[in-house]
This record gives C-alpha cells, sequence and structure tokens, in this order.
C-alpha cells in the first residue's frame, strides 16, 4: 500500500512516537510511507532573547522543535512555511490518514487520488463538562476510524454512532521495555511522567505523592519529562528528574519503581504505564484510556477515579508496603499483561485497518452525506 499520515508538526509527544512507531514498521513490511506535517518552532525564551541581544549576538534563531520521526527512515515532508497543506503537497496514495481531529478538515476534502480516508484517533481532547464542536464534528466525518483502546470504541458507537471502527490498541517493544524478576527496592521508589499538560493530571500526581510522602519519608521519586518542570508545578524534594532521557534508559528508570503513578486526567491510550508493566513495575492509575483495558484490580496495580488524590495515595501505599512476596506476584503479573501486547500484533491490526477503510472506499461507504463544512 501508499500510506500518507498527516500531523499537525512533529515533535515529542506520545501520539507522533506512535505514528513513528507504525510508520517504520509498516515501511519495513514493504509499504511506501510518508508523512506530512507543518513546522513548528522551538520557543525562544524572552530572557535568553534579551541575553543574546545585550551580548550583541542578535536575537537567537529558533530551531525545528525536537521530533520522534528525526532521522528515521521514512519520507518525512515538513511545510514550510507554516501552513494548511493544499492538494498539490499529498502523494497519490491508496490511503491517507489523518493523526488528529484538525488535520482531518483538509485531509477529508482531498481528491480520491490522495487515497481512501482513514482518521486515526488516539484520543478525545475536551474537558469534562466542556464541548468541542469543531472536534465532535471530525468523528462524524466519512472517514474509516482507527481507534487505540476500548473506551474511544465505546465512545463512536455511544456518541457518534459508529460501529465500523477498527480497534488497534497501542503496544510496548518487550525487546526496548524489559528488566529481569526483582524485588523492591531498598527506598520506597515511586515513578510518574511529569507534564505541564491538564491531560496528565500531574496536579493529581503530586497531591498524592505529598500525601505519601507523609505516610511514609524516606519516599524516593524518579521522574521524566519533555519540558523542566516549573513553578506551577513544583517537584517535591525528593524528587529525581530526567530532561527527555534517551529512548534506552527509560527501562532503568522504570525498573527503579516499586510503582508506578499515573494521575492522569484523560488519556486515549498513555504507554507509559504498559511500559513500565514490562519493566515489572505495578502500575497505580485513575481510570483512563489503556490503564482501563490493562490493569486487573489487586492482581498486577490498582484503579481510582480521575482526581481521587487521596485513593492513588493509598494504593500505592498498599504496593509499598506489601510483603516481598506478594510485590513479587504483583511484579510478574505486570510484565505478563505486558506481553500480551506486541508492536508486531498492532502493526498487523493496523493494516487490516487500512486494508478496510480502502475497501469501505471502494464500496462506497465513506461518502459525505451533505455534513457541514467548517
Amino acid at each position: 500500500m501508499r500510506i500518507t499520515f498527516v500531523i499537525p508538526w512533529a515533535n515529542l509527544s506520545g501520539g507522533v512516537r506512535v505514528i513513528t512507531i507504525y510508520a517504520e514498521r509498516l515501511k519495513r513490511r514493504g509499504h511506501t510511507v510518508q508523512v506530512l506535517s507543518s513546522l513548528r518552532r522551538e520557543k525562544i525564551p524572552v530572557r535568553h532573547g534579551l541575553k543574546s541581544l545585550v551580548l550583541g549576538r542578535g536575537w537567537p534563531k529558533a530551531r525545528p522543535e525536537p521530533s520522534y520521526l528525526h532521522g528515521i527512515n521514512v519520507e518525512h515532508r515538513i511545510l514550510q512555511p507554516i501552513r494548511q497543506p493544499g492538494d498539490v503537497d499529498f502523494p497519490d496514495a491508496d490511503v491517507v490518514v489523518a493523526s488528529f481531529w484538525n488535520t482531518a478538515y483538509h485531509t477529508r476534502d482531498l481528491p480520491p487520488a490522495k487515497g481512501a480516508k482513514a482518521i486515526f484517533i488516539q484520543n478525545y481532547e475536551v474537558e469534562n463538562g466542556k464541548s468541542n464542536p469543531k472536534l465532535d464534528a471530525t468523528w462524524r466525518m466519512p472517514m474509516h476510524k482507527i481507534l487505540i483502546s476500548q473506551w474511544l470504541v465505546e465512545l463512536a458507537h455511544q456518541k457518534f454512532g459508529d460501529a465500523a471502527v477498527s480497534h488497534v490498541p497501542n503496544s510496548v517493544d518487550m525487546e526496548q521495555f524489559y528488566a529481569s524478576p526483582r524485588s523492591k527496592q531498598p527506598v520506597p521508589t515511586v515513578g510518574f511522567l511529569y507534564s505541564k499538560s491538564w491531560l496528565k493530571g500531574c496536579s493529581t500526581s503530586l497531591a498524592a505523592l505529598k500525601r505519601i510522602a507523609a505516610a511514609m519519608p524516606s519516599l524516593r521519586v524518579v521522574c521524566f519529562g519533555a519540558h523542566q518542570p516549573t513553578f506551577r508545578l513544583p517537584l517535591p524534594a525528593n524528587a529525581e528528574f530526567h530532561l527527555q532521557p534517551p529512548q534506552d534508559r527509560l527501562k532503568d528508570l522504570y525498573a527503579q519503581c516499586d510503582v508506578w503513578l499515573c494521575g492522569s486526567c484523560r488519556e486515549g491510550f498513555h504507554l507509559p504505564p504498559l511500559e513500565a508493566m514490562a519493566c515489572r513495575c505495578p502500575v497505580v492509575s485513575t481510570r483512563v484510556g489503556g490503564p482501563m483495558d490493562t490493569i486487573k484490580e489487586g492482581v498486577n496495580g490498582h484503579l481510582v477515579d480521575v482526581g481521587d488524590e487521596a485513593g492513588l495515595a493509598d494504593r500505592v501505599l498498599r504496593v509499598l508496603r506489601l510483603p516481598e512476596a506478594d510485590w513479587a506476584r504483583m511484579s510478574e503479573s505486570a510484565y505478563q499483561t505486558a506481553t500480551r501486547y506486541t508492536w508486531d500484533e498492532a502493526t498487523g491490526l493496523f493494516e487490516k485497518a487500512l486494508e478496510l477503510a480502502i475497501q469501505r472506499n471502494r464500496r462506497g461507504e465513506l461518502k459525505d452525506e451533505g455534513m457541514l463544512r467548517a
């Protein structure tokens, strides 16, 4: 197949990471793959710019934002200057995949030669109680939906009346993420992902960690993130932060933890909990995305309601206080869960989803029936 992925911009987000994985693996399977994105540059902090001016160096030039797509063996076309892509920017293909709701609008209107239309949906990015009519409109577009978790499949059916979707769960590379059977750490250790995005619920995780540390003063915290911590979300004094750690270092960070904490408010899937499981780390999470599909209560971790910082703290303390043998059983269960999710199997499911999009297009099932254009 000739496959085109369309993304808003290339960066170090989890969504771009997943697309990068599929793009590489699909190419290795013999498909022709191209990724199309707009250019977004890193912002220059005002204080750095002013310092450069004072030193007579002029305002520093902005650099392209770091990205998982950088240096991979897949054609990646970046539109410069930043703009919405037009028909001429897209190669002729068998299928074109919008990867974010705002890329669906121009993908929808491409001529037939650019391929059957599909949309790879990795989340439903609205805060509880709010609405986004433009986002909802993309769910009703005549595109074949590829969804990464069961709650998104149910949302497509129940809210948008579409049951003809493909479920392709995110997975884990067991060659990259692994750990030998191990014991609990000498110092109780909790890991989590640091992020400024409200989706990741970092404020909830930090509030839970404060409660945990009050009950267990010796607590050690290990975390990583794509950006430096801010004064609005300060890390506790016992936290060890890693900025954009190399991919081959992540397994070592996960394997240092007795439990992985996820306080997210909303996730499509969220890879870190499953990667932590692959490194034999039990997970305590809010009921979001992938954790709802992968965590079996009390077996490989625990689930609590979104925003329940007290519940998160209680369940983390339960795991940390487990006798060694009980913790080892939970650690092994976490590992066994991860082994059931492989990128090879997921890529096979993704292939079938793209083939289905092409078949549905040929049968005339993906036609716009007068839907309001945005």
